[in-house]
C-alpha cells in the first residue's frame, strides 16, 4: 500500500490536472535553452481513476490507485470537462531538477521564466506547466576540511553547504560562479478509460 503522502500528492495532482488551465493563464516565456552542467532530477507520477462525474455541477470524484477517493469541483477555467467520464484515467507527473555549472568569472544574479500548454477545445482535458529559476552565486569561501562551500547570493547573502564529493573542489576557487537551474513541472492528461 502506498504511503498516505503519496495519496495527498496523488490527490493534489488529480486536483490539478483537472484545474491545470488557471495556471496556464500565465504569459508563457520564450522557450529556455538547454541546461548545461550536472543536474539531479526526480520524477513523481500517480494516476487517478473518475469514479462519478456531475457535468452540471462540476462535480468529480477520483480514486487513485491506493484506493483512497477524492471529490473536488471543477472550476470554470477547466475548459474540456465536458469530454471527461466515469472510468477515464488523469495521469500526473510532477519533475524537479536542480543543475549546476561552474563558471569562471560572472556575476551573480537571478530570472525565473514560466511556460505551459492545454489541449485544444473539445479534447480530454490535459496540460503541462514549467517553472525554471536560474541564480547565479558566487563562492564566497571553500573549507576543504569541512568539505564545504559558502556562496553569496545576488543580494549578499550567503549560505554554506557541505559537500558531498570533496574531489569536485579541486576545480573551483575563490571569486568563481556557480549557476544554479532549479526547474519543476506538472504534466496532467486526461485519457479514456481503458476497454476490458
Amino acid at each position: 500500500m502506498k504511503s498516505s503522502k503519496t495519496a495527498t500528492v496523488a490527490c493534489w495532482l488529480a486536483v490539478a490536472a483537472l484545474t491545470a488551465s488557471v495556471a496556464l493563464a500565465q504569459t508563457p516565456a520564450k522557450a529556455a535553452a538547454p541546461v548545461k552542467g550536472k543536474a539531479v532530477i526526480s520524477t513523481l507520477t500517480v494516476t487517478a481513476t473518475v469514479t462519478k462525474i456531475n457535468h452540471k455541477t462540476r462535480e468529480v470524484t477520483l480514486k487513485t490507485e491506493d484506493g483512497q477517493e477524492y471529490s473536488l469541483i471543477a472550476s470554470n477555467d477547466v475548459k474540456n470537462l465536458a469530454q471527461v467520464q466515469k472510468g477515464d484515467v488523469v495521469t500526473a507527473s510532477y519533475t524537479e531538477a536542480l543543475a549546476y555549472e561552474v563558471k569562471k568569472g560572472g556575476a551573480a544574479g537571478a530570472s525565473t521564466a514560466v511556460t505551459g500548454g492545454s489541449a485544444p477545445a473539445g479534447a480530454k482535458p490535459a496540460g503541462a506547466i514549467a517553472q525554471r529559476t536560474t541564480l547565479t552565486v558566487t563562492i564566497a569561501a571553500i573549507d576543504l576540511k569541512a568539505p564545504s562551500v559558502t556562496f553569496k547570493g545576488p543580494e549578499g547573502n550567503t549560505r554554506t553547504i557541505k559537500v558531498a564529493y570533496p574531489e569536485k573542489l579541486q576545480d573551483v576557487k575563490v571569486g568563481d560562479t556557480v549557476e544554479l537551474t532549479y526547474t519543476e513541472a506538472l504534466a496532467v492528461k486526461v485519457e479514456k478509460a481503458p476497454k476490458k
